[in-house]
């Protein structure tokens, strides 16, 4: 079964063992833009809402990546029993809306949980998941996903060594910044951002990075002159 966007394959689910179809998006979908998140907006379909794959069967979920690697027997133990207690299923479509999608990201963050996966990995869950409302304009939820994210974030820094997978420290600061922009804290904000653009190995390692954050410090102080300006002529009137 396939459509414009989507096709489905089957794959092995690495707790259970069982063979469980998931739903995969193919690559050439179109961008509209993109946020300092991250977050892509993408004309006529929403690949956000098929992130997550679950097993039909035992009602495991993860990402694509996760799901395909091997683990541990410890993990997979610790995943079948707390699966099982909790009389997990995740039905299948092809299709998913909102419900299904948002189904799907709590599913496996309490896999991710069961196992005390590391905070970056529960906070790259948390983040998308945070995405999936912004991309339908459910904005109180959006901002919960996002102060979540950012507290498990911080909690990764403190606590993880990185580069994480594809994540370093500083592209987490400058997730942490953009994020408290987005939840109005502007001191978290800007001292994130003011730690890495006085780094200067950033500078030269990520001159990418160094000026996106450096845009970004930029972009507020503009906004606080505005506001300023604003607040003095009212004052005078």
């Amino acid at each position: 079964m396939s459509n414009e966007f989507t096709f489905v394959v089957e794959k092995k689910c690495p707790v259970c063992g069982k063979e469980t179809r998931v739903v995969k998006v193919k690559s050439r979908l179109m961008i509209s833009r993109t946020d300092d998140d991250y977050c892509n907006h993408y004309r006529d379909f929403n690949p956000y809402f098929y992130t997550i794959w679950a097993c039909e069967h035992c009602g495991f979920a993860a990402d694509e990546k996760h799901f395909l690697s091997p683990l541990p027997d410890r993990h997979r133990d610790m995943l079948a029993k707390f699966l099982h207690e909790r009389r997990a299923r995740f039905v299948f479509s092809e299709t998913r809306g909102l419900p299904e999608a948002i189904a799907s990201y709590q599913l496996a963050i309490y896999c991710a949980e069961a196992i005390s996966a590391p905070p970056s990995r529960i906070a790259g869950l948390s983040l998308r998941m945070a995405w999936v409302f912004r991309t339908v304009g459910i904005k109180d939820q959006e901002m919960e996903w996002t102060r979540k994210t950012v507290q498990l974030y911080e909690r990764s820094i403190m606590t993880e060594r990185y580069p994480v997978e594809s994540l370093s420290d500083n592209t987490v600061m400058y997730l942490l910044a953009t994020l408290f922009n987005r939840l109005g804290d502007r001191d978290h904000c800007t001292q994130y951002l003011g730690r890495m653009i006085n780094d200067k190995s950033l500078k030269m390692n990520d001159n990418k990075l160094y000026n996106d954050a450096r845009k970004l410090w930029q972009d507020i102080r503009a906004e606080e002159t505005e506001l300023q300006k604003a607040m003095e002529a009212s004052a005078k009137k």
